[in-house]
């Protein structure tokens, strides 16, 4: 095999992913795109799509599997991770509370990166902290996005409506008021990747009485205008990788 790695299993598979990139393909066309038995390209393409490398499309297709997006977008978190700190260090000084960024990973969200309130009364949230899918405006909006069915999952037994995820996707923007914890309020709002795909949250959350019941009517606007600095940063560096 031409430019093999030495691992056979690895190079073949390999093959079926790259046969894939230009769209759908029967067995047929993985046998005739990859030059590989007909058992072989079967079976390599079945333990892959166990693995959610590979997917089929409603006619039975292979495609290209969701887990390939999920990597795709972890590849990108240290680029992210790098611009956070500046970014949540200025959302934090602008509007005295402290900031998060939050990543979804299965059923929690964990927080990546913090900028802590220096003093009074403020909502610590150690990084690494993984917190619930079911309440607060980093959950929603890590679930607004969704596609509908890993959305309905994430509505069971959630302290907010599908009706309020149809809002946060017309505004841009989500809040919460005690759903998380009582007397916390927050407001988060996305970051996407250079395609679009939203890959992380940036909130800002502390106590009632600062925040109010409208905590977005506060901080909307900075919380929105640090996502987009995220994103901006994400799209420049994919940009800079094109050339």
């Amino acid at each position: 095999m031409d430019n093999g790695s030495g691992v056979g299993v690895l190079d073949k598979a390999a093959l079926v992913l790259t046969a894939l990139e230009a769209g759908p393909a029967t067995l047929a066309g993985l046998v005739a795109g990859t030059g590989l038995a007909r058992p072989t390209a079967h079976r390599l393409a079945v333990a892959l799509e166990h693995h959610r490398l590979v997917a089929r499309d409603m006619q039975g297709r292979f495609v290209l599997g969701p887990r390939l997006a999920e990597l795709s977008a972890a590849a990108g978190e240290d680029r992210l991770l790098a611009t956070a700190g500046p970014v949540l260090a200025r959302l934090r000084d602008i509007t005295g509370e402290s900031a998060q960024l939050w990543r979804r990973q299965g059923d929690v969200r964990v927080c990546v990166a913090a900028a802590e309130r220096p003093s009074g009364l403020r909502d610590t949230i150690p990084v690494g902290s993984q917190l619930t899918m079911r309440a607060g405006s980093a959950a929603q909006v890590l679930l607004a996005w969704e596609d509908p069915e890993r959305m309905h999952r994430g509505l069971q037994n959630a302290a907010f409506s599908a009706a309020a995820l149809s809002g946060i996707r017309r505004r841009g923007w989500a809040q919460s008021v005690g759903e998380r914890e009582q007397g916390v309020a927050s407001v988060s709002a996305p970051v996407r990747s250079p395609s679009g795909k939203i890959i992380a949250a940036v909130s800002v959350s502390g106590p009632l009485e600062r925040l109010s019941r409208q905590p977005g009517r506060m901080h909307a606007p900075a919380v929105l205008a640090a996502a987009e600095r995220l994103s901006e940063s994400l799209r420049r560096a994919a940009a800079t990788d094109a050339v």
